[in-house]
C-alpha cells in the first residue's frame, strides 16, 4: 500500500497502461464488475455532448488521455483535429500502439461498435477506428499542475477542451484541483468548451497491485472550480457507480458541459 497521496514518482514507477485496461474498461475479461455500466453512461454522454449537443470546431484538446481512446469515439465526428496529451511516458506509447495498429495494441473494437450503435450503424467501427486515427494529431505530454499544461511548448487555444478521469487522480487537494481546472481552462477558446467526466466520492482506485489515490470531489466542488475558472455550466448528469470495494471507493461518475463566458 502506498503511504500518502501517490504523486507523479509513482505514477512513472508503478501505473501500467494495461493493467488499467485489462481492469477497468468494459467488454472484457477481466474487467471489475460495474465497469460496463459506468463506462456506458460516460459514453452515451460524450454522445450527446458532441453529437446532440452539437459541440464542434476545429480543434479539441484531450487533457489526461491515460492509455484511452474512447473518449475521443465521438469528438472525432465533431472536430477536425484532436490533440491527445497525457503526462506519463508509458500511457503515451500505449495509444500510439493503437494509432499505428500495433499488433500488441488494446483491442478497443467492442467499445467502438458500442459507439457506432450510439450513432446508429455499429456496422461502421472499422470506418470509425480509421476516422479517428486520421483525426488524432499529436500526442503530447501535458501537467496539469502548470499554468500552461504543455509547457515548454505553446498550444493555440481550442474549441473544446475534454478530460475524463483525470483531474482528481492528479490533485492532492482543492486548491491544487481549482488551479488544475483553471490551467486547463486556460486552453478553451472564448465561447467554447469544458468538457469534464469525473469520479466523486473517490479516495483510491487499483491498478494491478498498486493503489492510486484521488481527490475526494463532491458535485458541489466540481462546479465551483468550473465557475471560478471562468465558464457556465450547461449541464451537469451522474450516475451511481457499482464498483467492487477492493477496486475502489468512488461512488458516482458525472460528466459536466460548461461554456466559457467570452
Amino acid at each position: 500500500m502506498e503511504v500518502g497521496f501517490t504523486g507523479k514518482e509513482v505514477y512513472q514507477q508503478h501505473f501500467s497502461p494495461k493493467d488499467y485496461l485489462s481492469m477497468h474498461l468494459p467488454f472484457g475479461s477481466g474487467s471489475a464488475p460495474g465497469c460496463e455500466a459506468l463506462f456506458s453512461f460516460v459514453l452515451e454522454k460524450l454522445h450527446q455532448a458532441f453529437l446532440l449537443s452539437s459541440i464542434q470546431g476545429d480543434t479539441l484538446i484531450d487533457i489526461g488521455s491515460g492509455p484511452s481512446i474512447y473518449q475521443l469515439l465521438s469528438a472525432c465526428e465533431s472536430f477536425k483535429e484532436i490533440i491527445a496529451s497525457d503526462f506519463l511516458e508509458q500511457n503515451r506509447e500505449e495509444m500510439q500502439k493503437w494509432l499505428k495498429k500495433d499488433p500488441e495494441a488494446f483491442d478497443w473494437s467492442p467499445i467502438v461498435k458500442y459507439v457506432c450503435q450510439l450513432e446508429g450503424n455499429r456496422e461502421k467501427w472499422v470506418e470509425k477506428e480509421e476516422k479517428l486515427r486520421r483525426t488524432v494529431k499529436q500526442v503530447l505530454k501535458c501537467d496539469v499542475t502548470l499554468a500552461n499544461p504543455f509547457h515548454p511548448l505553446v498550444v493555440p487555444p481550442a474549441d473544446c477542451v475534454l478530460s475524463t478521469l483525470c483531474l482528481e487522480a492528479a490533485c492532492q487537494d482543492l486548491p491544487t484541483y481549482r488551479s488544475a481546472v483553471r490551467n486547463v481552462g486556460s486552453l478553451v477558446k472564448p465561447g467554447g468548451h469544458l468538457v469534464f467526466a469525473v469520479v466523486t466520492e473517490e479516495t483510491f482506485y487499483m491498478v494491478g497491485p498498486h493503489r492510486f489515490s484521488c481527490l475526494y470531489l463532491t458535485k458541489d466542488r466540481v462546479e465551483e472550480a468550473v465557475k471560478e475558472a471562468g465558464f457556465c455550466i450547461r449541464w451537469f448528469e451522474m450516475v451511481e457507480a457499482h464498483l467492487p470495494p477492493e477496486i475502489t471507493d468512488v461512488h458516482h461518475v458525472a460528466v459536466l458541459v460548461a461554456q466559457k463566458q467570452c
